[in-house]
């Protein structure tokens, strides 16, 4: 009986198999600043000011633009599949809520689960004036300036305004 040996044309097949399947292994992308556990431990309720914290927690990803102060750390994980989107699959966010003078008042987190989704409004807000072509906003131009000093009063003149 003749032995079968496996032919080129199934070699490059399963060549061609395994670099597909690894070709789909996700690329995981980690980005943000989330504190070690022990250090989010050392943080207590009216024990430490904004610089204490700072330097146990590091500097904040983003503070708080209205209210309270707040200093936020957010830490988010996403794998990409193939020539897939990007999908987060995990993320954190640690708040840090400060009296009003300057102690911690309140230390939270927060992960994928407490998030909203916010829907966008696709409408547009309409812009006032004339809708010109371009050839029109080239051709309305020519002429528009001059060099003469008879725009002297204007900043396009030769001198500044009077």
């Amino acid at each position: 009986m003749p032995s079968r040996r496996p032919t080129t044309r199934f070699r490059f097949a399963v060549v061609l198999c395994l670099l597909a399947a690894g070709g789909c292994a996700p690329i995981v992308d980690a980005r943000g600043n989330l504190p070690a556990p022990e250090r989010l431990a050392q943080v207590k309720p009216g024990a430490q000011t904004r610089e204490e914290v700072a330097q146990i927690l590091g500097t904040p990803s983003t503070l708080s633009a209205f209210g309270d102060p707040v200093w936020y750390y957010v830490s988010y994980r996403t794998e990409t599949v193939g020539l897939f989107a990007p999908e987060e699959t995990d993320r954190k966010i640690v708040a840090v809520e400060f009296d009003d003078d300057g102690y911690v008042k309140d230390l939270e987190t927060y992960g994928l689960d407490d998030g909203k989704t916010v829907e966008f409004v696709e409408r547009e807000t309409p812009t006032a004036g004339k809708q010109m072509s371009i050839l029109q906003q080239f051709f309305g131009n020519i002429g528009r300036f001059q060099t003469d000093g008879a725009n002297a009063n204007s900043t396009f003149g030769r001198g500044m305004p009077r």
